[in-house]
């Protein structure tokens, strides 16, 4: 079967950054499938053979080592351009007749990648059905479509019910990159592939689950979009509880879109609804100190670029261990990481030991990929003192570079697995999570706007709030290098 790609937004950073760099890369490991057909769509007015020179330039920025003038000639061959507006009805007719010229007589499965601002996503769905372009009777079509998924609940479901009046549920492609890093698809390998980890996952042997997702830029340029938003709309809706999901969900039956989903959303449906005093005390909010200086920043905004919650998920696994979620800019250093914190021994056998016994098990999701083990061994040559130690695995430590999470989610896509993609019941359960937060703390009775210094771990109220729970914060940059 033939295959088609078409990018909405061709012109666009991601397209030159992500896209085209990561089918260039499939195409080099053989991955892409035979065949197949990239298609870019926006209105600058290019023909085939300009965006080709144009996207060899930014191809060979970011892919550096593994450009080739060569292959890329050869895979530039499957490239096309088509001018066109997405607001516009008639420049989709233009673009089905291109399309019908470039496929030939053949069938070909087509995924439409919505590679624009959101404000789009509506539009493009509608336009696609009134062109006759989402119609599978003879080849499959899907859409994918980038985060953010709506601004709050009734954005978001608004925007399913748009994209559902044209296309099914089963052609729907909601992307997070962080579902395609090896890491992330690894937790459920650890967990379900090893007998040695799954017996302990549970109540009766963790103290608590810990979820880090750390950047040390500032807003930058971005703070016309980050006001509006803000660290629990930007990570929280999204990545963090995407990341708590795999964690947390049961293992499925079967290892396919359905029963992978369906295992997370139950996860979901299971974090205990905060009420009243709950938004107080559940979490801690900062600024970091200049942020209201920056451009397109309200000088007084109240919006957070830190956040911690802690959140409970109400099944028989995890009764009575909280997870404890944070997130923020200007931060020590770039990490993303999940920490399992095991309960201590349950009697101190063993006197003299400078570190806690408690074990611990990181999931180091970025920058380098890995897990690293914390368990106590002999101090040599002493008494019976102990000392903390690690084991160390990296996931690139077989000579293989890992492929980006574009390259994996795109390869999905072409070949209709969508394990590793958001479900609408999914996508609007989260935002019922993160809406009352988000209300509450625009309320008067939010809990207080505390600052925080750049190059730092957050508020020092967050430290403290941990400790009240007779907990502290793995504040460690990239334990794996």
């Amino acid at each position: 079967m033939a295959h088609t790609i078409v990018i909405f937004g061709a012109s666009g950073d991601l397209t030159s950054r992500k896209l085209i760099p990561a089918l260039y890369r499939l195409f080099l490991r053989d991955k892409l499938p035979a065949d197949t057909h990239i298609v870019g769509v926006s209105r600058s007015k290019f023909s085939d053979d300009a965006w080709r020179e144009q996207l060899a330039t930014t191809t060979e920025k970011f892919t550096q080592k593994d450009f080739n003038a060569e292959s890329w000639q050869e895979f530039a061959k499957q490239v096309h351009y088509v001018p066109g507006d997405i607001k516009d009805a008639s420049d989709f007719d233009t673009l089905a007749e291109r399309l019908n010229g470039i496929e030939g007589q053949r069938s070909a499965d087509r995924v439409y990648y919505i590679a624009t601002m959101p404000q789009l996503y509506e539009t493009a769905a509608a336009h696609l059905g009134a062109s006759g372009l989402a119609d599978d009777s003879e080849a499959a079509r899907r859409i994918v479509i980038e985060k953010p998924f709506g601004t709050d609940l009734a954005t978001a479901k608004k925007l399913n019910t748009a994209i559902a009046s044209v296309f099914r549920e089963d052609q729907v492609y909601r992307i997070d990159h962080y579902l395609g890093k090896e890491t992330v698809q690894n937790i459920m390998v650890l967990r379900f592939g090893n007998a040695i980890f799954e017996p302990l996952w549970n109540r009766n042997y963790i103290d608590h689950v810990q979820i880090t997702v750390a950047e040390e830029v500032l807003v930058g340029r971005r703070g016309d979009y980050y006001d509006g938003s803000g660290v629990l709309r930007d990570m929280f809706q999204n990545h963090i509880l995407q990341l708590m999901m795999v964690t947390a969900m049961e293992c499925p039956s079967k290892f396919n879109a359905d029963s992978v989903r369906d295992e997370k959303v139950k996860v979901l449906g299971a974090i205990r609804q905060l009420r009243g005093a709950d938004f107080a005390d559940c979490g801690i909010r900062g600024q970091y100190a200049g942020y209201r200086s920056e451009e397109g920043v309200d000088p007084n905004s109240e919006t957070e670029t830190f956040a911690a919650l802690r959140l409970h998920v109400d099944n028989w696994r995890w009764n009575g261990v909280p997870f404890y979620l944070r997130s923020g800019k200007a931060l020590s250093c770039r990490t993303t990481q999940i920490v399992i914190e095991f309960k201590e021994p349950p009697h101190m056998l063993f006197g003299g030991s400078t570190t806690p016994q408690a074990n611990r098990l990181v999931i180091q999701i970025q920058p380098a990929e890995g897990i690293q083990v914390h368990f106590q061994s002999k101090v040599p040559d002493a008494e019976m003192k102990t000392r903390q130690s690690q084991l160390d695995f990296r996931f690139d430590s077989g000579g293989l570079a890992l492929p980006d999470a574009y390259q994996r989610l795109l390869q999905d896509a072409l070949q209709g697995d969508a394990s590793l993609f958001a479900r609408s019941d999914e996508v609007e359960l989260a935002w019922a999570i993160i809406d009352p937060i988000i209300g509450a703390w625009r309320s008067p009775a939010a809990p207080p706007m505390n600052s925080y210094p750049v190059e730092g771990w957050g508020p020092s109220e967050s430290a403290d709030w941990m400790r009240k729970d007779g907990r502290n914060w793995f504040d460690v940059c990239p334990v794996i290098h």
